[in-house]
């Protein structure tokens, strides 16, 4: 277990992107008796045609099957309790913690109305899937926020991360939850769930690691050649990409620990990306109107079911499926939970209902006359052609640079023709990388950042600033270990723009 905590780099928490079925929309919170229709999540016809084939269509994962999967235990979600920063925990509170007993609380049968799904769903969402047993030390020390910045609630919360009590007597940091990564606190102290989320996980584990290395005789050699390698071959290994990310960024202890401190809150480099092309932490509010799933558009979803499965594949399933003759969870030690258990039908089913029940919080940007002369450069620019109204997204995919069309596509409506020619490292050098990038949504931007697929830039302002595509630019999102200046290259639209109408689209799109 170990081997798989010490060197994760937030690699669970990613319900990301996409729906096409609004079946569920805008949840009836009636009281009435509520009869769900749950859908199989794991259909062996339905998980084959789930995921766009990889930009090497011979190595697109093969999933196992149905009987292999159900199989599996079903994981309890047990009551998670709120992590207060030093110095803003109640008095006597981590005590009071250790005199509770464990309790498990989603049990369908006890589910009645629709709210009661939705509600039970939010406990899913902020359920963890890994408890890192060096963790709960740092998150009760104040150096860690000091450190990195970790953002908190006007009650002094941490709420991307809960306590968690599975033994009486014993309080532990659940980790891995889908609320870790797509929870955000705003400036003001309130909490959006299913926004893109601001917890700099990465810099936290990186400064785990440091303190580990610290009190490591081998000043960290071990630390990296056992569970920095076994980590890097699960979370990141595609052989069949030369080199394989897993080998990448891995020559020294302080290189490895650099290069997690190089990505900043909103972006996280999750299971089957790299450190290297890390993906912004999408925003998943209004994820029933989305076609495709994750920036590189791997997962379709023609229904709630195929939400129910990706939250599966993020939450395990990934690292059980077969590339070629890789198998990334046969790197892991025996026993360890995210591949040795699933989430039940029932559980994701409400999940999913949770997401979709998701609302954007109350927007502060009104339309006045700049806002409204935005939209009509927003119209005469041709921005609307991808980002088409009423969802700001025409949600369809576009092939990264470098990446040839394959024939079939060719006339799949979904697939536009032409690249915008941004960074193609994760849509060509990883394991989810599927050749293309998905449209995004512009909806919510205004609470959102950084931005583009690998948050390269902090701010809308950054994105049309034409000096990003320069190579003495300095990005203020993610930047890349060891990178001082780069090129934010790519998308030029509205690059040209006169400062009064870059300003004023600017403030249309807030209103969004």
């Amino acid at each position: 277990m170990k081997a798989l905590h010490d060197i994760r780099t937030v690699s669970a928490c990613a319900i990301v992107a996409v729906a096409w079925m609004s079946t569920i929309g805008d949840a009836q919170h009636t009281g009435k008796v509520f009869t769900p229709a749950i859908p199989k999540t794991w259909d062996d016809d339905a998980v084959a045609r789930l995921e766009v084939p990889l930009a090497n269509a011979a190595y697109s994962p093969a999933n196992v099957s149905a009987d292999v999967y159900y199989r599996l235990p079903v994981r309890p979600i047990y009551k998670s309790y709120p992590i207060y920063a030093p110095g803003r925990e109640p008095d006597g509170y981590f005590e009071w913690l250790q005199q509770q007993e464990p309790e498990v609380t989603f049990n369908a049968s006890k589910l009645q109305t629709e709210s009661d799904w939705i509600r039970a769903g939010e406990l899913v969402f902020d359920a963890p899937v890994l408890y890192p047993p060096f963790a709960g030390q740092a998150q009760r020390e104040s150096d860690t926020y000091a450190r990195t910045n970790v953002p908190l609630t006007r009650d002094g919360v941490m709420p991307f991360q809960r306590f968690v009590i599975r033994k009486k007597g014993v309080v532990e940091v659940g980790d891995g939850s889908c609320g870790q990564c797509h929870t955000r606190v705003m400036a003001d102290g309130t909490v959006v769930k299913g926004a893109q989320g601001n917890f700099p996980g990465a810099q936290v584990v990186a400064l785990g690691l440091r303190r580990r290395v610290a009190q490591s005789v081998d000043h960290g050699a071990e630390l990296l050649a056992v569970r920095g390698g076994v980590q890097q071959r699960v979370n990141y290994g595609a052989p069949w990409i030369d080199p394989d990310p897993a080998d990448d960024l891995l020559g020294s202890m302080d290189e490895l620990i650099g290069s997690l401190e190089a990505i900043p809150a909103g972006v996280n480099p999750r299971g089957g990306a790299s450190r290297r092309y890390p993906p912004q932490v999408p925003d998943i509010i209004g994820v029933q109107d989305r076609r495709y799933l994750d920036h590189t558009g791997l997962i379709r979803q023609r229904s709630i079911a195929d939400l129910m499965r990706y939250a599966a594949v993020n939450q395990g399933a990934q690292y059980l499926a077969r590339y070629g003759d890789f198998t990334p969870a046969e790197h892991l030690p025996p026993g360890t939970p995210i591949v040795d258990s699933r989430y039940s039908d029932e559980q994701l089913y409400a999940l999913a209902l949770y997401l979709y029940s998701l609302k954007a919080p109350l927007n502060p940007n009104r339309v006045d006359a700049l806002a409204e002369r935005g939209q009509q450069v927003f119209g005469r620019s041709g921005c609307a052609t991808c980002h088409t109204p009423p969802l700001y997204t025409n949600n369809k995919l576009t092939p990264a640079e470098g990446f040839s069309i394959p024939s079939q596509d060719l006339h799949n409506d979904d697939v536009l023709l032409q690249s915008v020619g941004t960074d193609p490292g994760l849509a060509l050098r990883t394991r989810r990388g599927t050749g293309y990038y998905k449209v995004p949504s512009l909806k919510g931007v205004w609470y959102r950042g950084p931005f583009e697929h690998n948050g390269s830039v902090a701010t809308l302002e950054d994105w049309f600033d034409p000096a990003r595509l320069r190579d003495d630019y300095v990005p203020t999102g993610f930047r890349g270990y060891g990178v001082t200046t780069r090129a934010v290259k790519g998308h030029p639209f509205g690059l040209d723009l006169s400062p009064d109408d870059r300003r004023a689209l600017i403030a249309f799109l807030k209103t969004l």
